[in-house]
């Protein structure tokens, strides 16, 4: 408990210097979000209204130090002030939108991936030399080294444009109104299936290379040996003895595959036209949005603390061994 405290502590540290660096770049940054946003109607606001955006973007005449405390006033409030490119809507109103096509779409993929890439790599270092074993790495690590924007175009081309198999963009069908019927799921399904399959063969091969060669050395140790000579089944073996010592560095590299899911997958969002987080900043970024730039910033980073704390529990979960 202590080290998982201790753990907590830093992230804490790591969060508040986060929520630091998150105030102050934009104010270092020529001009302001006011100012972009007036310039932005171009003269048909009144130069008082500037004052007011001003206020409102958190921008006021106070001096810093004032204003970095009601900044983390906001923060803790949850309250990240108001989108340029969305105004009138709050910045995490719109994050909010973003964020669940973010977790339906790269959530599930990163998850399937990383079981999927995981179960194989223990499944081919345990029938080392198979057919598994032989074939399927070189597949998925050639379909890994391609850039990511191809594989996703080409498939986007090919089961889209050519095929006619998957729709070519958003998240579900523009005719359908949200709701939880079963031709709205249909859709979202419909929708995400290419998206996320493009993820997973570009992203499973890694999650198997790593998992198999640790694998092949945990199976070489004597504890692994010793459970052999005592005619434990080989299931047993497999998955508690040498899986459950090998799966330690892809759970790491598993925490930090899942903070940065809030940042959604940028190129696939982009290439697939898919509303979530990663589209968003896109389109942040393009209207110089500094609010809702800054609000993605600090969503990603304090998911990606988050997840890592959640790794620390399952690392010494796994290995006792790794805590103080």
């Amino acid at each position: 408990m202590r080290f998982l405290l201790r753990r907590l502590g830093f992230y804490a540290v790591a969060a508040w210097a986060s929520i630091t660096l998150s105030f102050f770049i934009p104010r270092f940054m020529p001009g302001d979000p006011a100012t972009a946003m007036f310039a932005r109607f171009r003269g048909r606001l009144n130069p008082e209204a500037i004052i007011a955006l001003r206020t409102a973007f958190g921008f006021s005449g106070a001096p810093l130090w004032k204003q970095y405390l009601q900044y983390l006033g906001h923060v803790a409030r949850g309250d990240l002030g108001i989108s340029i490119s969305y105004y009138p809507a709050t910045v995490g109103s719109v994050i909010a939108q973003a964020l669940v096509w973010t977790l339906l779409l790269s959530g599930v993929a990163v998850l399937l991936s990383f079981v999927a890439g995981t179960f194989l790599g223990m499944l081919g270092a345990w029938k080392r030399g198979g057919w598994l074993d032989s074939a399927l790495p070189p597949v998925l690590t050639l379909l890994g080294a391609f850039p990511y924007f191809w594989l996703a175009m080409a498939a986007l081309f090919i089961f889209g444009f050519g095929l006619g198999w998957s729709p070519l963009r958003q998240a579900y069908d523009d005719r359908l109104v949200p709701s939880l019927s079963w031709p709205f799921i249909a859709s979202v399904i419909q929708h995400a299936v290419l998206p996320a399959a493009t993820i997973v063969v570009a992203t499973a091969g890694g999650w198997m290379l790593s998992m198999r060669s640790t694998m092949i050395n945990v199976l070489s140790q004597d504890y692994v040996l010793f459970a052999h000579a005592k005619g434990l089944s080989s299931r047993r073996i497999m998955f508690q003895y040498a899986g459950r010592n090998a799966l330690l560095p892809n759970v790491a590299g598993f925490g930090m595959a899942l903070g940065f899911v809030l940042s959604g997958s940028l190129l696939t969002e982009i290439v697939f036209s898919y509303p979530g987080q990663g589209y968003l900043l896109f389109r942040a970024v393009k209207s110089l949005d500094y609010p809702l730039i800054q609000g993605l910033f600090l969503t990603t980073t304090l998911a990606v603390l988050a997840a890592n704390w959640l790794v620390d529990i399952v690392h010494l979960w796994l290995d006792p061994r790794t805590g103080p």
